[in-house]
């Protein structure tokens, strides 16, 4: 009889994840097993809060918000999902859990991230808009900006570009600032301006805000927390410092939540990216993303051009016509030359989980 060939490191770390998502499940089906079916109410509608690991707050309609149990059919959710949810009539001592989630609707839409394991992770959903924060401090970029709005447009949600901290605005960085907003606004983008120190440009925000889902996105340091305690002093969140070595923020949010507005209108806040991540897309695809370019697209001379030094290229043309912005178009080759760095990075990192 022959030697059994010895499991390699990699079919090693497959099976102890394997046995650790067991164990949660296990541990996932105890927990529901606690709340017998005749201690719960009637299902009811609700809306993700937060997420948390194998368990999420709900809010129901009344305002009540509840720490739920996850039933295992539900395969995904994230904060922003609307929910079918039976309530415990009654929490068990030694236990915070206090219902189960039963039942997920279909999204309207949804903010979406490549993921090394699960592929696209869906980050939240029911998303109405999008917005996009930048700020003067610590250095304004359009890079990350770009970066935002292609996966906006890739998503579908309807993107809002807003800069904070205009309050440190001096005479050197404005020029270059305003005009870099102006190009935004050129091409159809919605351009909001303010300061969460001084309170100004607040209230048309919150106007824009007022019955609506938003998302605020951007790099960790650009003040959305600051910001959303401008517009919902009573939620209270934790501000981070910019970093002195870095020139960085500290991560303040560690999950996604969704806050609401007295005036009416709902805000997720999610976790702080310092880059977003867009290797799920092909080249093709993120043109497409920037809007300017659509017209453009398919009209070059070769049907394989690759926008660089090709012959005929429709975009090149553009670009020496003013057509198209020249940052813009080094953002969008920047994020292209990005594709295929990010994808040979995650090719080797998957080699070292096999």
């Amino acid at each position: 009889m022959s030697k059994k060939k010895p499991l390699s490191q990699g079919q090693l770390r497959r099976m102890r994840a394997n046995q650790s998502k067991r164990l949660k499940r296990s541990d996932s089906a105890s927990d529901n097993a606690d709340l017998q079916d005749h201690l719960l109410t009637p299902e009811q509608a609700g809306v993700v809060i937060s997420r948390f690991g194998q368990h999420a707050d709900i809010e129901t309609q009344d305002g009540t918000i509840t720490r739920c149990n996850i039933r295992r059919a539900v395969t995904s959710l994230v904060t922003g999902d609307n929910v079918i949810v039976r309530l415990a009539t009654e929490v068990q001592s030694g236990s915070n859990i206090g219902g189960i989630v039963e039942a997920v609707h279909p999204r309207k839409s949804s903010l979406t991230r490549p993921d090394l394991y699960d592929g696209v992770k869906i980050i939240a959903a029911n998303i109405d808009q999008i917005l996009i924060v930048s700020s003067v401090l610590p250095s304004f970029t359009t890079q990350i900006i770009d970066r935002y709005l292609v996966a906006c447009e890739d998503t579908d949600i309807a993107p809002v570009i807003v800069l904070n901290k205009i309050d440190l605005l001096t005479d050197e960085n404005r020029p270059e600032i305003e005009q870099a907003l102006n190009r935004y606004r050129e091409i159809g983008y919605q351009v909001y301006q303010l300061s969460s120190h001084t309170g100004e440009g607040i209230d048309d925000l919150k106007a824009l805000l007022k019955d609506k889902v938003s998302v605020f996105a951007g790099q960790s340091g650009v003040g959305k927390s600051s910001v959303i305690n401008a517009l919902m002093p009573e939620a209270d969140l934790l501000i981070g410092d910019v970093s002195d070595n870095s020139g960085l923020g500290q991560h303040t949010t560690t999950t996604a939540k969704l806050l609401h507005f007295a005036s009416g209108g709902d805000l997720i806040d999610s976790p702080g990216v310092r880059e977003f991540a867009l290797w799920h897309l092909d080249a093709q695809r993120v043109g497409w993303c920037f809007i300017e370019f659509r017209d453009f697209l398919g009209t070059c001379k070769f049907r394989d051009c690759k926008h660089g030094d090709d012959p005929g290229c429709a975009l090149q043309e553009a670009l020496k016509e003013g057509k198209i912005a020249q940052d813009r178009f080094y953002n969008y080759s920047r994020i292209i030359a990005s594709l295929d760095e990010q994808r040979h990075a995650r090719h080797f990192r998957a080699i070292d989980d096999i």
